[in-house]
């Protein structure tokens, strides 16, 4: 059996399967038969010998193989096959190098023995092909929810399914958006607005927009550059990234990729070993980034049924079977088996013990929990329910924030941490909105993993591009010259507390 991938940044390259001892199977694309003979004397005891290639670089990973957050079945299931495109989306370059001895790298491969092998007809690609072509210019995308639009024809559908899916029956995921529709403007007149500044200043950087790229997971799910096209649209607009424990670019490309004095902060997933957060954040500090947000609303991660529905592999989903490793859930399931079930705020001075960036709680609903990251000593808060991808009829961050800074202002806090918000904005008027009730700052994701995924950098450009545009024309329409003049007199938020919610979609 062979398996075959293409010579890219990085993909499994052959297994050997001691399946009976006297009897292995070689699913093999590179390595040079002379080899083989070297490999079949060992004695593995049945298990699997698994090997891969950055590119031709063999490694064994044996031992890490019943660790693989995805499973084994995952790998099985490309016996024969090119898996290139399930393996790297969501494989940083150096994900053998990070987690396996020096011990298991088994060295170079000789890549002119790679066989070249034809794609099997796939009437699903060559559909998508077909929209793809006839996918709408650039120029006529007009806001965020366009290319959104286009994303959702032209993504595979793993990768759709990913992106966009919410928890269970996605009530929060759509309350997110909907929430800022609560908030209506009362606008001043007669204020010279003829030149207008949208800058700001977050954890001591100054950016040119109130909104900062927040972190999202799997980028190259979406465009082979992954996380480091974002970096290179954040440089453009002077805006800032946060790089994810979960991205398929490896933190340093990421790094590497920022020009100048560029200023990147840090998404951090507890890991269980403390060992390795520590080794993680130290590195992140040591290479400039200039926040460290620490995700904490994700001791479990939420029921994605879009994602669990579109699983990266073929065997039937057992959630509800009491197994403690299921593996077959969704991408979402299959990256994130080493997070921490058992952070809590005990853990924060420890945080503090081993680094000097600023921190910042991210994934806090609700006004106790702030008043309590204040006491703690956090310098900030990113008020966010996972874009609805976690506890579903959680509430939106927006209504939130509505209730957490008149506690602050009336203890006299809102100076003493800065409050972020992220999940729904799609216009501007979403992200003045959120500055009038006291945020610092507003976190988008999806917008630009969708005009990533469509139309690249250029698409990444386009959408910021828009952003700046209606900040303009909005914070003239509100009366305002500057970021500093928005206040809460400036909207009416008495419908925000107003929960309704449509018949969730089931397939009853």
């Amino acid at each position: 059996m062979y398996w075959r991938c293409n010579d890219v940044f990085q993909h499994i390259s052959y297994i050997i399967l001691p399946l009976p001892r006297d009897f292995p199977i070689v699913i093999d694309h590179s390595l040079p038969q002379l080899l083989l003979s070297d490999y079949y004397s060992r004695d593995y005891q049945g298990a699997f010998q698994i090997g891969a290639h950055l590119p031709g670089k063999a490694y064994d990973v044996t031992e890490f193989l019943p660790e693989h957050p995805g499973g084994p079945k995952i790998i099985l299931k490309y016996a024969g096959k090119d898996a290139t495109e399930e393996y790297d989306p969501i494989h940083p370059p150096d994900t053998l190098d990070k987690y396996l001895d020096k011990s298991k790298h088994l060295g170079e491969v000789d890549m002119g023995t790679v066989k070249k092998e034809q794609k099997e007809h796939d009437p699903d690609e060559e559909a998508r092909q077909d929209r793809i072509a006839r996918m709408p210019i650039l120029e006529q995308c007009y806001n965020l929810m366009d290319f959104e639009s286009v994303a959702r024809q032209v993504m595979k559908k793993t990768a759709w399914a990913y992106y966009s899916s919410g928890a269970d029956d996605e009530i929060t995921m759509r309350e997110n958006h909907t929430a800022f529709h609560k908030i209506w403007f009362r606008p001043r007149i007669l204020v010279d607005v003829e030149k207008v500044d949208f800058s700001t200043t977050m954890l001591g950087t100054k950016t040119d927009m109130p909104f900062y790229v927040t972190a999202t997971a799997l980028g190259k799910l979406g465009h082979h550059e992954g996380e480091v096209l974002l970096t290179k649209a954040a440089k453009k607009h002077n805006v800032i990234q946060m790089i994810p424990t979960l991205a398929s670019c490896s933190f340093d490309e990421i790094m590497d990729a920022a020009e100048g004095d560029q200023v990147q902060w840090m998404q951090l997933y507890v890991n269980k070993d403390r060992s390795i957060t520590k080794k993680i954040v130290e590195h992140a500090e040591k290479r400039g980034c200039k926040g460290l947000f620490i995700t904490v609303d994700a001791p479990q991660l939420g029921r994605r049924e879009k994602d669990m529905r579109s699983k990266f592999t073929d065997v039937g989903s057992n959630v509800q079977s009491g197994s403690t490793t299921d593996n077959s859930q969704g991408a979402a399931r299959a990256i994130s088996s080493f997070i921490d079930p058992a952070l809590s705020w005990k853990d924060i001075p420890w945080f503090q013990s081993i680094t000097k960036m600023p921190i910042i709680l991210k994934g806090v609903q609700r006004v106790e929990d702030v008043i309590r990251a204040v006491e703690t000593g956090v310098q900030g808060v990113v008020l966010s329910n996972h874009g609805g991808r976690q506890l579903d009829f959680a509430r939106s961050g927006v209504e939130v924030l509505a209730e957490v800074m008149p506690v602050l202002r009336e203890r006299g806090w809102e100076d003493r941490i800065e409050i972020y918000i992220d999940g729904g904005v799609r216009r501007a008027t979403d992200i003045i909105k959120a500055l009038c009730l006291g945020a610092k700052g507003v976190g988008i994701g999806r917008p630009f993993l969708y005009a990533m995924s469509s139309y690249g950098l250029p698409g990444v450009d386009r959408a910021m591009q828009l952003l700046k545009d209606e900040m303009e024309m909005n914070m003239r329409l509100i009366g305002c010259s500057s970021v500093e003049q928005l206040n809460p007199t400036l909207i009416d938020t008495r419908g925000l507390n107003m929960h309704t919610t449509s018949v969730p979609v089931d397939n009853l």
